[in-house]
C-alpha cells in the first residue's frame, strides 16, 4: 500500500505498473483527477492527511479483497489540466477493484484534511465542501 501527499507530478502508468506485478491481481481499477478550468492551491496538514488517507485505504481494504493500493494526492498550487490525485486499487476480480477505487475517493472528498483556494477573475476564494460529495459518500454506509 502507498500513500503518498506530495507536491509533484505522478506517472500513472509507472504507479499502476508498480502495484500490477502479482499473478493472483486480476483487475487494477484507477481513477485520476484533474484541474479543471481555474488555478488552484491545495494545503494540508502534513502527517494528519497521510494518516486519514491511511484510515480510508484500511477501511476499503476491510470491505472489499484489495491487493493493494496506491494514493496519489498533490498539494501545492496547480494550473488547469493538471493532475491533483489519483486511487489505483489492485485485485482478484473487477468488482471489488472498481468498487474499493470508487470508495476510497469518495472518502478522499470528504474525509481528508484538504483545503483548496480556487483563482478566479474576481479574486481567490476558499472552496466549501459540496453536498454533492458528503451524498456520494452516505452511500458507502
Amino acid at each position: 500500500m502507498k500513500v503518498s501527499v506530495q507536491r509533484e507530478d505522478f506517472d500513472l502508468g509507472a504507479e499502476v505498473a508498480a502495484i500490477s506485478g502479482k499473478s493472483t491481481i486480476g483487475a487494477v481499477a484507477s481513477f485520476v483527477g484533474l484541474v479543471r478550468d481555474v488555478r488552484m492551491t491545495l494545503e494540508h496538514y502534513p502527517g494528519m492527511t497521510e494518516s486519514a488517507i491511511a484510515k480510508i485505504v484500511e477501511e476499503a481494504r476491510g470491505r472489499w479483497q484489495v491487493m493493494d493500493c496506491t494514493v496519489i494526492h498533490r498539494h501545492g498550487a496547480l494550473e488547469p489540466n493538471e493532475q491533483i490525485v489519483m486511487v489505483a486499487v489492485a485485485s482478484a476480480h473487477r468488482g471489488d477493484a472498481f468498487a474499493a477505487c470508487e470508495f476510497i475517493m469518495d472518502y478522499l472528498k470528504t474525509r481528508a484534511p484538504f483545503w483548496k483556494k480556487e483563482e478566479r477573475a474576481g479574486g481567490a476564494a476558499w472552496v466549501e465542501a459540496r453536498a454533492a460529495d458528503d451524498e456520494a459518500a452516505e452511500r458507502w454506509k
